[in-house]
């Protein structure tokens, strides 16, 4: 039990918590270059990335389309006469990019998926204080969600979340592990801080 008054346990994972580089996989894989997020303003969307979440507009660049032939579809799988309109690069400190796409399309659907529905997601961004960062955004008038919440058992524990939403309700999370989480004690690479969990 947390000082929200909820239970967070993680079940423990199949074959113990070391990590190990999987056989096979794609020729010449070097990490996760970044996330692309269709939304529907993206000019409001790169103001809340850039002025609260404090991410670096890198480019921008657009329009595509193909007014009479299939590029679209069978490049992006998307409908033939859908139009990207913009698309913007952002970086936020270190860890992978967030690509913003501003789509047209006959056949668009304009509902968010929820984290449990087929398609759900959501971003995570690591944080160092996560007090401190939830203070900030509940003070720049962002919808922050129940909070912070504190795993203390199982691979997981040692960490902090607390999930906040976009103006437009994409799905973000702040989480913060300054001491490692406990299936590091036997990880090959601790993520963000050189501290060793405890074992």
């Amino acid at each position: 039990m947390n000082r929200t008054g909820y239970r967070l346990q993680a079940p423990a994972p199949e074959g113990g918590g070391a990590s190990a580089p999987a056989p096979g996989g794609i020729p010449s894989l070097r990490g996760h270059d970044h996330t692309g997020i269709t939304v529907p303003d993206i000019d409001a969307a790169i103001r809340f990335f850039v002025d609260v979440i404090g991410c670096e507009l890198i480019t921008t660049f657009g329009p595509y389309r193909d007014d009479s032939g299939s590029f679209m579809a069978d490049t992006l799988n998307v409908h033939p006469r859908a139009v990207i309109e913009k698309i913007a690069l952002l970086r936020c400190r270190m860890g992978s990019n967030i690509e913003l796409f501003q789509y047209s399309a006959p056949d668009q659907r304009n509902d968010i998926p929820r984290n449990s529905d087929i398609g759900g997601h959501h971003l995570a961004f690591y944080v160092d204080d996560i007090d401190a960062a939830v203070a900030y955004l509940k003070a720049k008038g962002v919808r922050v969600l129940a909070g912070p919440l504190p795993v203390t058992e199982g691979p997981a524990a040692g960490h902090t979340i607390n999930y906040f939403l976009a103006p437009w309700g994409l799905q973000l999370e702040l989480i913060s592990y300054p001491n490692g989480m406990a299936y590091e004690a036997t990880a090959r690479t601790v993520l963000w801080t050189p501290k060793a969990p405890d074992k």
